[in-house]
């Protein structure tokens, strides 16, 4: 089965030094490092063929995650995006998709186990904002597409008129089956 989403793009393979900066910004809270994560977004989404106009939605984290870490990275990381868009046409929103509940990690798991853990895990709370738009969904790493499809299922069902993927990194093992990694490491 297709995915949801019209095309997935990522600015390189989650290996070597872009794995290390996208750990410190994550789990050492480097936040400094999201304007350069921002910057290879922005490079990656350059080979997604966007229209003018979109709607930027970071994947939700889960609260207790959250609460952990301080901060949401792909919020983070798309906010710092749409800043270095300067445009009135490409817009933040970080509040009509939202997760939930909390899921298991989804590390270790296979595609069919991720599928189900994720399944219901996100909602549309306030889907006017998304309703006919073209929505770029960004999130830091895409390993097997699993949470990117869970959510651009759930926009599409809300109304989206198309669901784009960013991410700054992808799993090697996984983008070599499925899609292109966009954009150069």
């Amino acid at each position: 089965m297709p995915p949801p989403f019209v095309k997935a793009v990522a600015y390189g393979a989650y290996e070597g030094s872009l794995r290390d900066l996208i750990h410190i910004f994550k789990y050492q809270q480097v936040k400094s490092a999201a304007d350069l994560l921002a910057k290879l977004l922005q490079q990656a989404s350059a080979g997604a063929s966007l229209p003018a106009e979109f709607l930027v939605i970071p994947v939700p984290l889960a609260k207790t995650k959250r609460r952990e870490r301080g901060f949401n990275q792909a919020e983070t990381i798309a906010a710092a995006f749409v800043r270095r868009q300067r445009s009135a046409r490409i817009e933040l929103n970080t509040v009509s998709l939202v997760r939930t509940r909390e899921t298991a990690s989804q590390t270790g798991l296979t595609r069919r186990q991720r599928r189900l853990n994720l399944r219901g895990a996100f909602a549309v709370v306030q889907p006017g904002p998304i309703q006919g738009r073209t929505i770029l969904l960004v999130d830091d790493v895409m390993t097997t597409g699993t949470t990117a499809s869970e959510c651009a299922q759930v926009l599409m069902r809300a109304g989206a008129k198309q669901v784009f993927v960013a991410t700054v990194a992808r799993a090697i093992k996984e983008a070599a089956v499925s899609m292109p990694i966009q954009g150069a490491a």
